[in-house]
This record gives structure tokens, C-alpha cells and sequence, in this order.
């Protein structure tokens, strides 16, 4: 018999092993595994010649790729936009006792970077290379056309589950995907850049930026999943229950086989979402306010060993009010705020943490390499001043007041709500820094907490690394953790070189000099170099400000000694010219290496597929046909009806005794619309960001047997986000006419999208309840725009008014 051993990490040219993948195996030679080359190429047989079973030898075992010996089960936790002063393993106020935990057997690493923002930061941390070079210079719906920027992971860059399953891993992805582009997440594809082609084996989660917790559009693998009628269901609790079972199912059937497991929550990004029971563990925790709790966080910090004695608070940004100048009503709404915000947070740790004791109880915990990422981003002050009862008015341009928040307070966290909390709690969630989410150029934005535990391999326990690191050395570290080379070709295309550095040489060398010496930082406009203990950047818009300070060629750059200032608190920009101008030359140079230029300061403009310039499903088309069954369709693959006029028409089938139920709808109880038929009657429903709702409703039921029901939406035209007249006309008839006073210019839904005979997720409008599928038969749906004429503009004046009156208003 002939015997394949896998070597790792045993390496051939790659000539040499395509040579023995084309070559008969002769008995007695060892097969040396060359592990650079991806797949690795299975070897030749030689043909029998022998005419009965009976008498032929046994052929040698088939070709089996193995992960080397003792190869660690792999598992990443990835936290979503939480500051590096929140948890209380970083001296936080927020209790996650399983990041403590595993940080009292382990390692806490205090300088370890993100890119500032989820998806630019999650391609950097699966590839090992930067996120341009990703094409993930922004988020997944902002992508351009420009190299760097595209939102499609190129071949060339292979992701690290890929790299671990050619060489015997199981892989699973749970949670957060956000890394593919956002014109590819339909029925149509492709599918390549979805996780199940990106190297996992297991895919359960939702794939754009955030979702619905108590109502998410869930994927298993490509698949749309239908949520369970269960009114105390949590995504949460749900991908961390599939993680479980996967992971058991894997050590059950292969117990050998190394697993590498990518659980990223949607927690804690927006919405926050949360049982009452968590929220209410933190009653009365935040009265003290922001400002008081940035000192109490920094006492708590120093005292743990994760910032240095003598560290300042940095200062606070200028557009942060001082918590003694606010009105009671403020206080009493951002303190309830950060009481839903810390509860959902504790929740989340509680979670991973019966996913840690499961992998314990199967026995395997020993040999798990654990990476617990606590934030793949500074804490988000993308709620801005007051934060929000609904995040989508931000994207709508709509203000919300504290007095409009304060209507939903008992709501807050709840299902009938999309909350988002003030910027001051980003702030203070950033201690000891001055900066958040989105801003590049600042600690704030870019500095997490990482604990690392391996208790095989580690034999520190509850112990500081201050080794300068980022989110790029992630896989590198993995790849030496399980002795495997980094790849040079995957799937038959050359690699781009893994830019990051491994991590391993800190693990028992407190005192080793970080190898990680340049880093470039870059999120629309807000960009900063790092080298050798410097830092140089320059703040281009904060989180809550619409518009950049000035243009690019204007910036004014700060620069810090970050060896003998840990917080950003003295900028040295004015006494240190020199050393200012060597940092913005390196910036420069690092930029055009990764393909970060041209810069790109644009944000909501980026939103539009046209302004942009990248690929658009619908582009050019203004005629769209969906049909039963087509559910899930976001906005980016949905044809846009906000700001013209436009047409629904359906035909369907009406069975005897009349038909209820969705014939389509978009989005959901945080904004859409909906054609439906309650009790018979066709009803049209506007969804005004949850805050108004418009109805046009028939009187009449529609009679059994074929119809036509078609709604007409005859916009005012003047500008974005104006109303229009509705009319809903039956196999050619006029039955109902309304006015809906406002509509929404931006954003619909993050996660909700347009179904066809059925309401999924949450519903439009309370008057039904989700799905209301449709009891009639629906043969098509088509959708036309139509353009906004001088004369449609009079004739929807007209209609206005005509509607005004009827109502005894003026215009």
C-alpha cells in the first residue's frame, strides 16, 4: 500500500506538486503535502488492470487533506461598535463577566487597532490585509468604482476561513456578514463573495450592516429563513443556539478536526434591542452622566493595568454638551439610553459565554485559540445629539427631538422601537480618548480591547500586552498558531501577500518590541499614519456632523508621541513641523500602495448607486415584475419608488368569499409601504418612519375571480421626500383616493426588504398581523416609474387641492 503523509508545514515548489498531482504515486513513495499552493492537488492513481475484484491488491487510502497535529480550534469574537472604555474587562462600567473571564485565563491586549468602521474592518480581519486592498475603503452600500473601493473582495485576497478550510478546518460563520457587495445580496447573485464561497462551510446570519434583533432577515447559507412564532425570540440567543449545535455536531461526527468558528454578533451596533430583564440590571447605573463617567472609567482603567498611571482624560469634543448643563428631560432620556445599551451588552457576553462553556464541555477548550474583539470600531455617535426612537430618520434627514424619543421611553430596547443613544455615551465609551466611530484619524475611533486565550499554548495568565497591533494580524497569528504557511495561490490565483504581522511572539514575551511598525488609517476623509510610536491625522467630519470641516487639501493634522501619551491628550503638530511633514509624506505613500486615492469624503451621496457609480440591478429600468414568493428583496436590488411618481399594478386571483392578506410590501414598522387586502378591501399603506401613517382604502370588497388592482401614486414633485396623491383603481375602476403628506427620500429599511405576498419581519402597519400572506392567487406584480411632467406636477396640485377641500382645508 502506498502511504500519503501530510507534512506541515512540508513545503514543494509549486511546479513540483502539480508534477506529482499529474504522476501515478509509485508504491513505497512518501507524498510531501505542499501547503503554499491551494488546494492542495490531489495525486494521480494508477489504473487496474485486473479483470475481478477478487483478485486485485487493495488500492492506496484516497487523498485526505488533514490540518497539521495538534492544529487549535480557532474562534473570533467580534463585538459590534463598542468603545474601548465600555467593558468591564477594560475597565468599563458595562459587566460581560466571559470577556473577564477569559481575560483572567489569558491575555489582554491594549493597543490592538480597527479600521473605525464594521465592514472595512471585518475584510481586513478575515484577509489579513488591508482594507482597500479589500476593496472595502467604506461600508458594503457606499462602494464606488474606484480600486479600493469597489465592495468586492478580489480573488487575489483570499480570506482566511478559505486559507484554514483547503487544509482541513471546519468553518462556520454566525452572525454579521456585511462584507459583500450590496447589488449581490439577491436571488440572483453571484454568490461568490457570500460567506459560503468566501470559506465557510456554514453560513447563519444576516448579511448587511445591522438588523432587527426581536425581527431579523435571516440567511442559512443562501437561504431565506423563515423566523419561528416564538414572541420572545432574539437573534442573539437564536445564532448563538446554531453556533452551539454546529460546533457539537462537528466534534461529535469529526472529533480530530479542528473547527474555526467567526461568531460576530449584530451587538452592540444599532438598533438596540434587548430583553427588559437586562435593561433593567442597569436602573440608575448612568445618573451620574457622560462626564463623570469618563473619570470614573479612567480611574477604573489605570487601576487594571490597561492604561498607564498617569494618563489624562483626552479632551472631550466641543459638540458634546456638559452633562450639569442639561435639562431633566435630557437626562432622564439619555440615562435610560445607556441603561438599554449596557443591558444589551451584558447580554451578548452572556451569550458567547454558553457558547465558550459548551466547547468547554465537549472538551476542547484547551486547545481553542480564542480572539475576543471587543468592538470592530470606537463606540458609535452615529445617533447623534439626542440619539433615536427610530434609526432610519437619520438617513431620511429627519431630526429627532428629545421630546420625540421621550414618547418611546418604556419602549426603548423593545420591538417597537430601532433606538439609537446620544453621542455623549459614544464619547464616554471611547475613554480615554476624545473620538468615536468613523473617525480614522483618532484612538477613539481605531483602539479596542482584545483579550487572547489559549490555555495549551499560553502559560500567562490575566495578563497586559502592550504590543502596538491590528486588526490586520489576525490571520497571520492563526495561520502560525496551526503551523501553516501563508498561502502563495488559492483556487488558482496568485495572492496578494499578507500584509499583517503574527501575534504570537507576545504571547509569553511581555517585553518583546511590537513588529508591527507602520499603519495607515483611512474611513471618508478622516485618515492618520501610524509608525513607530507616532501617530499623525486629521479630523475630517466627526460622526454626527453632515458635512466634512473643510476640503481635504485644507485638513489640519494633529501629531502625538503615543509612547508617552497614551490618550491623544498633547498634540505636538506646532512644536514638531518636521516630524509632521515625514508622517504625512509616509501617509501618502502607504495610501497610494493600498489603493486609498483618490479620497472619498462623500457619505449619505454614497448611499445612491448612480452618485456613486457603482453596479445597480435596477439602473436604466424603470419597469420592474416581481412575483409570489419573492421575499427579502433589500433596497439595493429593489426598484427605487421615493421621489416620482409611480404604479403598482397586480393581478391576482380572488377565490370565492374574498381574499385577504399582502399583495406586496417594502420595509416595515420603521418605515415602508403596503398593497394589501384587509377584509377584501384594497388598502394602500405609507409608513412614515413609524411616525405617521397614511391610509387609502376602498369601501368595497373585490369581487371573487380575476382582477386587477392597481394603485397610483401621482407625486407633488418640488424636491426629495415631498407627498402625492394615492388612488387605487379595480379592474379599471376608481375605488379610493387619499393624500399621503410625506414621504421618505432616503433609506426604508437597513435589513427589511420588499415581499411579495406576504409582510415578513415587522409589520408596515398595526393593523394587521406579520405575515398576512395573501389567501388569493397572485399571478404578477410590476411596478412602473413614471416621470414627473409639468403636466402631472398641475394635475397633482390639483388633486390636492381638490382633496383639501374635501376635507374643509386650505392649501
Amino acid at each position: 500500500m502506498v502511504a500519503l503523509m501530510l507534512i506541515a508545514p512540508a513545503m514543494v515548489a509549486p511546479a513540483l506538486a502539480q508534477s506529482l498531482a499529474q504522476s501515478v504515486v509509485p508504491p513505497g513513495v512518501v507524498l510531501p503535502t505542499d501547503r503554499s499552493v491551494l488546494p492542495i492537488p490531489e495525486p494521480a492513481y494508477p489504473h487496474s488492470t485486473v479483470l475481478d475484484v477478487r483478485n486485485a491488491g487493495a488500492p492506496p487510502p484516497r487523498f485526505e487533506i488533514k490540518a497539521p497535529s495538534q492544529a487549535p480550534n480557532v474562534l473570533i469574537v467580534l463585538i459590534d461598535d463598542m468603545g474601548f472604555g465600555q467593558s468591564s474587562a477594560f475597565g468599563g462600567p458595562i459587566h460581560m463577566p466571559t470577556v473577564e473571564q477569559l481575560a483572567s485565563g489569558g491575555l489582554r491586549y491594549n493597543q490592538f487597532h480597527t479600521t473605525a468602521l464594521c465592514s472595512p474592518t471585518r475584510a481586513a480581519l478575515l484577509s489579513g490585509r488591508n482594507h482597500h486592498v479589500n476593496n472595502f475603503g467604506s461600508i458594503a452600500e457606499t462602494g464606488t468604482s474606484f480600486p479600493g473601493q469597489t465592495g468586492q473582495r478580489p480573488n487575489n485576497v483570499a480570506s482566511v476561513a478559505e486559507m484554514l478550510r483547503l487544509n482541513g478546518y471546519s468553518t462556520a460563520h454566525f452572525g454579521k456578514n456585511h462584507e459583500t457587495a450590496a447589488w449581490e445580496v439577491s436571488a440572483s447573485g453571484p454568490t461568490d463573495r457570500w460567506p459560503t464561497r468566501q470559506g465557510f462551510d456554514k453560513f447563519y446570519g444576516f448579511m448587511g450592516g445591522e438588523t432587527n434583533q426581536w425581527a431579523p432577515l435571516i440567511y442559512d447559507g443562501t437561504t431565506q429563513v423563515e423566523l419561528p412564532k416564538d414572541p420572545n425570540y432574539h437573534f442573539m440567543t437564536d445564532m448563538t443556539d446554531k453556533a452551539i449545535a454546529w460546533m457539537k455536531s462537528q466534534k461529535s461526527l469529526t472529533p480530530d478536526k479542528p473547527f474555526f468558528m467567526y461568531f460576530a454578533p449584530g451587538a452592540t451596533h444599532a438598533p438596540h434591542h434587548v430583553p427588559k430583564q437586562w435593561i433593567a440590571k442597569y436602573k440608575g447605573k448612568f445618573d451620574q452622566g457622560w462626564d463623570a463617567l469618563r473619570e470614573e472609567t479612567l480611574a477604573r482603567q489605570i487601576k487594571l493595568g490597561v492604561v498607564p498611571a498617569g494618563t489624562k482624560l483626552a479632551p472631550k469634543p466641543d459638540a458634546i454638551a456638559d452633562w450639569a448643563k442639561l435639562s431633566g428631560d435630557e437626562k432622564k432620556l439619555f440615562t435610560r439610553q445607556m441603561e438599554v445599551f449596557a443591558g444589551f451588552a451584558e447580554y451578548t457576553d452572556t451569550e458567547i459565554g454558553r457558547l465558550v462553556d459548551a466547547i468547554k464541555a465537549t472538551g476542547q477548550l484547551e486547545n481553542t485559540l480564542i480572539f475576543y474583539i471587543v468592538g470592530d470600531n470606537g463606540a458609535s455617535a452615529e445617533g447623534g445629539m439626542s440619539g433615536m426612537f427610530n434609526e432610519m430618520t437619520y438617513f431620511n434627514g429627519v431630526q429627532e427631538t428629545v421630546q420625540d424619543v421621550l414618547k418611546h421611553y418604556d419602549e426603548l430596547g423593545g420591538p417597537n422601537t430601532y433606538s439609537h443613544y446620544a453621542a455623549g455615551w459614544a464619547v464616554a465609551g471611547d475613554t480615554p480618548f476624545t473620538w468615536t466611530k468613523q473617525v480614522a484619524s483618532s484612538y477613539g475611533g481605531t483602539r479596542n480591547g482584545m483579550v487572547v486565550y489559549w490555555p495549551k499554548v499560553i502559560r500567562a495568565k490575566n495578563e497586559v500586552r502592550t504590543q502596538w497591533h491590528h486588526v490586520v494580524d489576525i490571520a497571520p497569528t492563526i495561520l502560525e498558531a496551526a503551523s501553516l504557511p501563508e498561502p502563495k495561490s488559492v483556487n488558482g490565483t496568485i495572492q496578494v501577500p499578507i500584509e499583517g504581522t503574527s501575534m504570537v511572539y507576545s504571547f509569553d514575551a511581555p517585553k518583546a518590541e511590537s513588529t508591527h511598525k507602520t499603519q495607515y488609517f483611512e474611513i471618508f476623509g478622516n485618515r492618520a499614519i501610524y509608525h513607530d510610536g507616532w501617530l499623525a491625522g486629521t479630523i475630517h467630519r466627526a460622526a454626527w456632523e453632515t458635512k466634512p470641516r473643510r476640503p481635504l487639501d485644507q485638513d489640519v493634522w494633529e501629531l502625538y508621541d503615543t509612547r508617552s501619551d497614551f490618550s491623544l491628550a498633547n498634540d505636538l503638530a506646532a512644536k514638531d513641523p518636521d516630524k509632521l511633514k515625514e508622517m504625512q509624506d509616509l501617509f501618502m505613500k502607504e495610501a497610494e500602495a493600498n489603493s486609498v486615492l483618490p479620497l472619498d469624503d462623500r457619505t449619505l451621496e454614497r448611499a445612491n448607486a448612480a452618485l456613486a457609480g457603482r453596479p445597480d440591478l435596477m439602473a436604466g429600468r424603470t419597469s420592474l415584475t416581481v412575483h409570489e414568493g419573492m421575499a427579502g428583496m433589500s433596497e439595493n436590488v429593489f426598484i427605487n419608488i421615493k421621489n416620482r411618481s409611480h404604479t403598482i399594478t397586480a393581478e391576482v386571483d380572488i377565490p370565492k368569499g374574498g381574499a385577504n392578506g399582502v399583495i406586496l410590501a417594502q420595509a416595515g414598522r420603521f418605515g415602508g409601504w403596503s398593497l394589501s387586502l384587509k377584509d377584501g378591501k384594497p388598502t394602500y399603506t405609507y409608513n412614515f418612519l413609524g411616525l405617521e401613517r397614511f391610509t387609502v382604502s376602498a369601501k368595497q370588497a373585490v369581487p371573487a375571480g380575476r382582477a386587477t388592482i392597481r394603485f397610483e401614486f401621482a407625486y407633488d414633485g418640488g424636491g426629495v421626500g415631498k407627498g402625492g396623491l394615492g388612488t387605487i383603481i379595480v379592474n379599471g375602476r376608481s375605488v379610493a383616493t387619499g393624500r399621503i403628506e410625506r414621504t421618505e427620500f432616503g433609506v426604508f429599511s437597513a435589513d427589511e426588504g420588499a415581499d411579495v405576498g406576504a409582510d415578513e419581519g415587522t409589520p408596515v402597519t398595526e393593523s394587521y398581523k406579520v405575515p398576512f400572506k395573501f389567501t388569493g392567487k397572485i399571478a404578477k406584480v410590476t411596478i412602473d416609474l413614471l416621470d414627473m411632467k409639468k403636466a402631472d406636477i398641475e394635475d397633482a396640485k390639483r388633486a390636492r387641492k381638490a382633496a383639501l377641500v374635501k376635507k374643509g382645508l386650505s392649501d
